[in-house]
Formats: C-alpha cells, structure tokens, sequence
C-alpha cells in the first residue's frame, strides 16, 4: 500500500484564539515495503502526523491518498482503512488487558469478525513473528518482561495483518536488551513479511540500524528527506533541531573537519571502524613512501 500526503496542514484548536499549527504544509509519499523513520524532537508534529496515516486525525487541509484513493471521499472506508494500517501507539504495553497473552492477540481479530479457530491461528503466527512461541501462551501478559510485553503487544496489531505497520516510540523506557529485541524483530519483519514499516523516534542510534529512509520534522514541517547516509551528514542541522547524529557518523565527521581523507559515511560503529582502520594504512602508506630517497629507493 502507498500512501501519499499532498500539503497536509492541521491545526489544533483550529477556532478558537489560540490555534496550534502542529503539522505545517507536509507533502511526503511512503511507497510499499519500504522501512521508513519519521523523527524530531518533541513538539516537531511527528505523532499528530502518523495518526492521519490511519485517520484518527483528519487533515485540517490538505489530501491523503491510499492506493490513489482519497482519504474521505465518497465511499471511502476507514473501516478498511485502519484494518491495513496498524498503528501501535508509545507504550503499548499499557494496553494489554486479557488474562493471557493469547487471549490479548487474539482481540483484534476477533474484532475483525473472523471465528475464534481463525483468530487464534493469526494469533500464533504473530507472536511467532515477534520471537514469542507456545510458552507464552497461557501466561499473563503482566509477567512478562518489558521487552516482552512490547512484542505481545506489537503481535496484537499483526494479527489482523496490516500492510502498513506504523509504531511510535516502540524502543522507548526499555533496557539495552529489550531496545535491541525490538529492532531485531522488526528488521526481522520487514525483510521476512515485505510489510511496510513507518518506525518513530527520536534515537538515531535506533533508526541507524534499520531505517531505509528518514524524514526529519521540525517544528511540524519537514526539514530533512533521505538515506541515512544523506541525513546523517547534516550534522550541525540536526544539532539545531536538538537531535544528535550517531556517534559513528558525528566521528566521520570530525575526522573529515581535521583533515582525514575519508571517502564514504558511516551510519554504524562497524563502518565507522572500517573507514578509520583504512585511512590510517593510507596515512601510513604515504609516510612510508615520503621517507624513501626517490633516487634510490631506498630509505634514508
């Protein structure tokens, strides 16, 4: 599924005398299978955004298009709509309720209108795609750990399978571990299921090891559209907007500032090193060959 924003504006409040632009003239188009993170400092409109993506917000102006289909045109479902876009909100552990973790996933399906046999069968496959097998079965979900909740939570809105996944803040409050669990899953998902993916957050670190895109919102407009690689290299940009750019990337890019020849950008620690370990032989290479007398070849 495509999703397309024409100039997309809302404004809350939007009658009274103190009206609050939160999205600003947001022209974007997030095509099918693609693993794209929205980003930017609290208060830069990515969350009232996201939910026009599955219309609880509604565009004050502006067109949302699904599969070029207008978003409340006549005839237009959003019934359907929110069924093949799943949005699971920041800490969405708060809203598990069921007695068992099961019985929790099976919900939305239910919902759906499909038969208990059927829902339960979604129910499995999805907590199979977030690493969570037949033990978890029958357990609360309030014995679960926090990274484990998240995953149930996260195989709640799977199982009525999406084509759109769309999470907010879904690393947040969680150890190293459980943050780590989760971006696994999802990278996981995406090159597993072919499911299109809008991750939000504010950890570049995060969108480093998975995104395929970002897009960056300031103050509710977008600033920045592109690779990581791309973003990354704004660096003093980002700091202006009060966002910090991976530690590998913002290393790059001091080495570069003190005269290091480095031909690519490094998103991850792993690049990073490999660029450095590089320029360093090169360094060395020509302190090497400088030492030789020309005439001889020799070492002086």
């Amino acid at each position: 599924m495509s999703i397309v924003l024409e100039h997309v504006n809302y404004i809350y409040e939007a009658d009274t005398a103190f009206p609050v632009h939160a999205v600003k003239d947001v022209s974007l188009t997030i095509a099918d299978g693609e693993f794209l993170a929205l980003m930017g400092h609290t208060g830069s409109g990515k969350s009232t955004l996201i939910q026009h993506l599955n219309g609880l917000i509604r565009p004050t102006s502006g067109i949302i298009r699904y599969n070029g289909t207008v978003m409340g045109e006549e005839g237009f479902s959003y019934r359907e709509l929110r069924s093949k876009v799943g949005l699971v909100f920041q800490y969405p552990e708060y809203q598990l309720f069921e007695t068992d973790v099961l019985t929790d996933v099976c919900f939305g399906p239910k919902n759906q209108g499909l038969k208990e046999e059927e829902a339960k069968k979604r129910a499995m496959e999805a907590l199979a795609l977030v690493g969570l097998d037949e033990r978890f079965y029958s357990l609360s979900p309030f014995e679960l750990s926090g990274g484990e909740k998240r995953r149930a939570a996260i195989a709640g809105v799977l199982a009525m399978r999406p084509e759109v996944l769309i999470l907010d803040e879904p690393t947040a409050g969680l150890d190293p571990r459980g943050r780590d669990e989760i971006l696994e899953k999802l990278k996981e998902l995406h090159e597993r299921q072919h499911i299109t993916i809008v991750l939000v957050s504010h950890s570049m670190e995060d969108i480093a090891r998975c995104a395929q895109r970002i897009v960056v919102m300031d103050h509710g407009a977008v600033r920045l559209d592109g690779t990581p690689t791309e973003v990354f290299r704004h660096v003093r940009e980002l700091e202006e907007m009060g966002l910090a750019v991976p530690q590998a990337a913002r290393v790059i890019h001091l080495l570069r500032e003190n005269g290091f020849a480095l031909d690519e950008d490094a998103t991850t620690v792993e690049e990073a090193k490999r660029l450095i370990v590089q320029a360093i032989r090169r360094r060395k290479g020509n302190a090497d060959f400088q030492k030789k007398d020309p005439r001889k070849g020799e070492a002086k």
